[in-house]
């Protein structure tokens, strides 16, 4: 009788144990998406807290159809504007049109500059990172989302998880764990063929034909494509602006100047060539950039296809100004 009793016991004692231990949907959700909103924090000042609480909410914590097949966590729609991936989903009315990404990486980068790059968005920042209560009423009081219950949504959650607590986190927080989180299963940034750039809301590259090829008296044998209207090819192993330039039909001087270049430079597989000249701006929509560490203006006038002389003077800049992570640099006049 005392072994039985013994046993049952132990049973039970188990059972608390592993129910106390399991973790919630919404935990693991946190859990695997902190750091990603602290570092957004820092990169855009939206506040980790109100990026956990949207992203629980709009995804539920990620198990949303548009989570799942989209990698969109934040129920952002295409817009007129929105040139990448798609995805339809009964919403508001049937079968509406959702921005779909490469990863969950990407939707919360996108979901900050969705934030920061419009213009009723604009008055959010002047709220501190850790008034979460004002930026919830804000973003309700902006039009965010149509349910009026969502700002009390949002403060409950960032409330019932203490996500308030990520607000106070130190950029450290979100650096030391990088590496770990890229390793993540979940939230494995996948390299799109072209990078996109900050924001996100970019002219999808294009492919040129066989025959926009031949009307262009481009090679025929390797793939050319197309960024703000304006036809490149990646490099290859062993190849130079040289042998790019005479493979397309071009002086080498042509590439040389299309590409912001005074004297040809080493080049290295995966470069991206322009055969034409690039834009005096950039795409319609894509207003600013967030300079990112290592860039330069060269770099971001690559990024997007605009000549390096417009974007100085776009930004009212001499000739080789240096910039610096977190700068904002504007890409249209």
């Amino acid at each position: 009788m005392k072994i039985k009793l013994l046993i049952i016991s132990l049973f039970i004692g188990l059972s608390a144990y592993a129910q106390h231990n399991q973790k919630s949907p919404q935990e693991i959700y946190i859990e695997q998406f902190a750091t990603l909103a602290v570092e957004e924090m820092y990169r855009s000042g939206v506040p980790a807290s109100i990026t956990l609480a949207q992203g629980l909410l709009e995804s539920r914590y990620g198990l949303s159809e548009l989570a799942v097949k989209g990698n969109n966590h934040f129920g952002i729609k295409c817009h007129n504007n929105w040139n990448g991936k798609k995805i339809y989903y009964d919403d508001d009315a049937k079968g509406e049109c959702f921005r779909k990404y490469h990863s969950p990486e990407q939707s919360y980068r996108d979901h900050s500059d969705f934030l920061r790059y419009r213009d009723r968005y604009k008055f959010l920042f002047d709220y501190n990172t850790t008034d979460y209560k004002s930026w919830a009423n804000g973003l309700k009081k902006a039009g965010y989302a149509t349910d009026p219950s969502y700002a009390s949504k949002l403060i409950r959650i960032i409330e019932d998880y203490r996500l308030y607590e990520y607000d106070d986190k130190p950029a450290s927080f979100a650096k030391s764990d990088r590496k770990s989180r890229k390793e993540s299963k979940r939230v494995t940034v996948k390299v799109p063929e072209v990078l996109p750039p900050s924001p996100t809301e970019i002219e999808q590259t294009e492919a040129l034909t066989e025959a926009q090829r031949q009307d262009f008296h481009f090679s025929i044998s390797r793939e050319v494509y197309k960024r703000n209207g304006v036809p490149f090819v990646k490099a290859m192993e062993g190849e130079s602006y040289a042998s790019i330039a005479s493979a397309n039909n071009l002086f080498l001087r042509e590439i040389l100047k299309y590409n912001d270049l005074a004297a040809e430079a080493q080049i290295v597989p995966g470069t991206e060539v322009y055969l034409r000249p690039k834009k005096g701006q950039a795409v319609k929509g894509l207003d600013k950039h967030v300079v990112e560490e290592g860039e330069t203006m060269r770099s971001i006038a690559q990024r997007y296809g605009v000549r390096l002389k417009n974007l100085y003077k776009i930004n009212e800049m001499a000739d080789g100004s240096i910039i610096r992570e977190g700068d904002i640099i504007k890409l249209r006049k």
